[in-house]
């Protein structure tokens, strides 16, 4: 066969590796003694997330009213917390799924880590709704199983009761295209392990052998689980914009919001991605398999999904300024020079205006500016989740309720215990599985690994070589 060249598209696997290297470079971090970073990394993750655990146990003790919620603000931190990561969730299944089945092959050096990535997310966000019951045993109610309770079933007009069906659906179908990826890469430790870790990655391959046949279900079974995830994506985060969407609140009731969630989820999702696999490629050494070019296509989507995140904030304000009605106009005039102007001036800068330097190819392929730029995103969308939530309920149609809100330490603990949630999972992630897929990155190397003939293929191939010796 001959064999695949290109003009353009440089290599996705850089240092000139061998199927052996690969395989030793990806797996030997599961092997390994955990190093010095990832220790100090994983002690001040289980501590935050027992500070969390204190303040989620406090609240159940001695109630909601530990937190800082008001009559007109009965939503605070928690619902602006819940879409957060809900959103930071959207990330993993787009790379997976959506690239998947456009073929984009530079999502092999990412994917895994980023559907690892929704995994957890999502389960940092499913907390907020359980604990904001106040009563945590009795959130079996809000399934529709078979009851005797009689006539009284959940709501089933409420997109409160959506978001149970199309998170808990992202999450399994999420969960099972994510364990269906390792199944391989399993196998690979499981042949190179002994004793006890032999037996306990047997069991997690499900005996694979690597045959014609095995290989052929693996493959249609992802592209199955990729065609269920792919709506899920646009599902999910359309439906947590119903909770908001489908109320009378000026400034909430808009029909913008699916759309506009659904990008919003996509930009941070993609921000998260890279903040961690920049951390990640530094600290596991994997700079040949998650290069300067995954980093800029991931820069590129959040160019295009900021860009929209953009525009949707000024059609909201032309609506409701061609609106003409005043509670629409107030809401918006109450976000910008209200007592919260400075989460929106915060989202607008975030959001709006620091994407927009990925125009400049080199600031896109520089990974101090990305890094940077992709922490101001999440902070500029949680700002944006704060406004939209916050200063909305603070000033409503009743001018005497009116009141501020601003969150107690039980509140500030519960949020911070999920970021040592997300972490202490994320980094028990690095040391169980690779975190780069051997498999897919091995099916990538000769086809777009070697055959480069681009402008500067010589200074690259200089480059691998010294590397190799």
């Amino acid at each position: 066969m001959s064999a695949v060249v290109s003009p353009i598209r440089k290599p996705l696997i850089t240092g000139n590796k061998t199927y052996h290297q690969i395989t030793e470079d990806l797996i030997s971090p599961t092997e390994k003694t955990p190093s010095k970073e990832w220790v100090i990394g994983f002690v001040i993750s289980v501590a935050t997330l027992s500070f969390g655990i204190f303040c989620i146990i406090w609240t159940i003790w001695v109630g909601i009213g530990s937190w800082n919620l008001n009559r007109t603000v009965n939503w605070g931190w928690d619902i602006t917390n819940f879409v957060w990561w809900i959103g930071i969730g959207h990330a993993g299944t787009l790379i997976s799924a959506i690239l998947l089945l456009f073929r984009q092959k530079w999502r092999t050096g990412v994917n895994r880590a980023a559907e690892a990535m929704t995994i957890f997310a999502v389960m940092c966000a499913g907390l907020f709704p359980l604990i904001h019951m106040g009563r945590l045993w009795l959130a079996i109610f809000i399934f529709p199983y078979p009851n005797t309770r009689g006539p009284l079933w959940p709501n089933f007009n409420s997109p409160l009761l959506w978001d149970v069906f199309a998170i808990s659906t992202y999450f399994t179908v999420s969960l099972l295209f994510w364990y269906t990826g390792l199944v391989p890469d399993f196998a690979t430790v499981r042949d190179r392990a002994k004793g006890m870790r032999q037996k306990i990655y047997n069991t997690l391959s499900f005996g694979w052998t690597g045959s014609a046949k095995h290989w052929q279900r693996w493959e249609s079974l992802s592209l199955v689980l990729a065609g269920l995830s792919t709506p899920l994506v646009l599902s999910v985060h359309t439906i947590v914009s119903f909770d908001f969407a489908t109320s009378v609140i000026p400034g909430w009731h808009t029909t913008i919001f699916p759309p506009y969630f659904v990008a919003g989820a996509i930009f941070s999702g993609f921000a998260m991605v890279l903040t961690l696999m920049i951390i990640t490629r530094k600290i596991l050494h994997l700079e040949d398999y998650i290069t300067v070019e995954h980093v800029e296509s991931m820069n590129k989507v959040i160019l295009l999904t900021g860009t929209i995140v953009g525009v949707a904030y000024l059609t909201e304000l032309f609506i409701s300024w061609y609106s003409g009605y005043v509670y629409e106009q107030f809401a918006f005039f109450n976000r910008a020079l209200g007592p919260y102007w400075w989460s929106y001036f915060g989202m607008m800068f975030c959001n709006v205006v620091s994407p927009q330097l990925f125009w400049k190819k080199s600031w896109r392929r520089n990974i101090t500016l990305t890094f940077f730029l992709s922490i101001l995103i999440n902070i500029g969308m949680w700002f944006e989740r704060f406004v939209i939530i916050a200063t909305t309920l603070a000033r409503d149609y009743l001018p005497s309720s009116w009141s501020l809100y601003s969150p107690s330490w039980v509140e500030i603990g519960i949020y911070l215990g999920t970021f040592g949630l997300f972490f202490t999972l994320y980094l028990i992630f690095t040391r169980v599985a690779p975190v780069v897929a051997v498999a897919e990155v091995k099916s990538i190397l000769k086809s777009a690994g070697n055959q480069y003939i681009g402008d500067d293929a010589v200074k690259h191939r200089h480059h691998s070589e010294s590397e190799a010796h």
